[in-house]
């Protein structure tokens, strides 16, 4: 089997829920505390064993390409000042992974990056995540699907359980009774006729299949082309998808004002440097 080590990186949304902050600068670029929350995806992915990471961008995303190249005026100058962990922390973003830049092409949708980065995907399985979902645990999210999927070769998604009144904001999944096989999964499914509260999220393993399937299938809700409308069509032929839960963690959306704060309190709380000053803060505002 062969062994994952390409990922593609969906970093082409606009982010306008979070304007005006994204009027200049891509939502990914956005700081955890002090890093971006796309370099906290790329470590998740580099901690898996990722080495080629393909990032399907769009005009306005060159931040994210500054962000992973070298910045030898700033190397330089913090060399001549002695900050050498400054300076090794630096040098680690520029050399974690080998960086590619495609730009996305096609109609909208979820589905299209993956089509976009296509021709630099051969006949092996990759890792597909959104660039704004953060994965928090003690084990690379990465990892643990790549460690799965080296057992049995099933193609995944990751999945976290919402509380039922919410389940009508998410894709949620059905699986077959007693498995983690998915049977179906439902878009935003009203309350009442959902078939669980697992919602699935920006954190895939896919292959070839679903490559073909994304280039024959027409575009779905809104007029766009769905990821998970490939993954149905996958399942309903036949194949076997199963969802992945994440284990010692969670998952993190930052697509929006509440759950990028949210995100970011998240890892202020477990900074040792900051950790007890921020909560005693937040309390003091209480």
């Amino acid at each position: 089997m062969q062994k994952i080590k390409k990922a593609v990186v969906a970093v082409a949304g606009s982010g306008t829920r979070l304007l005006p902050a994204t009027k200049a600068m891509p939502k990914e670029m956005l700081p955890i505390v002090d890093k971006p929350i796309i370099q906290l995806v790329v470590e998740e992915l580099v901690d898996g064993g990722i080495e080629d990471i393909i990032l399907v961008t769009k005009w306005d995303k060159k931040p994210l390409e500054d962000h992973f190249d070298h910045s030898w005026a700033l190397e330089n100058d913090l060399k001549k000042a002695g900050k050498e962990k400054r300076l090794q922390e630096i040098l680690r973003i520029s050399e974690m992974a080998n960086f590619i830049y495609v730009r996305q092409k096609g109609p909208y949708g979820n589905g299209t990056p993956v089509l976009s980065a296509s021709n630099l995907i051969k006949d092996e399985p990759f890792v597909y995540v959104w660039g704004d979902d953060l994965v928090k645990s003690k084990t690379s999210f990465t990892k643990q699907m790549i460690d799965d999927f080296d057992k049995h070769g099933r193609l995944m998604i990751g999945v976290q359980e919402v509380p039922k009144e919410s389940v009508d904001r998410y894709g949620i999944v059905k699986l077959r009774e007693g498995t983690m096989e998915i049977e179906d999964i439902i878009e935003k499914p009203s309350i009442e006729n959902a078939p669980s509260n697992l919602a699935d999220f920006g954190r895939m393993i896919l292959n070839q299949d679903i490559i073909s399937i994304l280039r024959e299938i027409p575009l779905g809700k809104d007029n766009e082309l769905w990821i998970v409308d490939a993954i149905r069509r996958y399942v309903k032929a036949g194949g076997m998808f199963l969802a992945k839960k994440v284990e010692d963690g969670e998952w993190l959306t930052t697509g929006d004002p509440l759950n990028y704060l949210k995100a970011t309190l998240k890892y202020a709380f477990d900074r040792e440097d900051i950790g007890e000053d921020i909560k005693k803060f937040i309390k003091s505002q209480i």
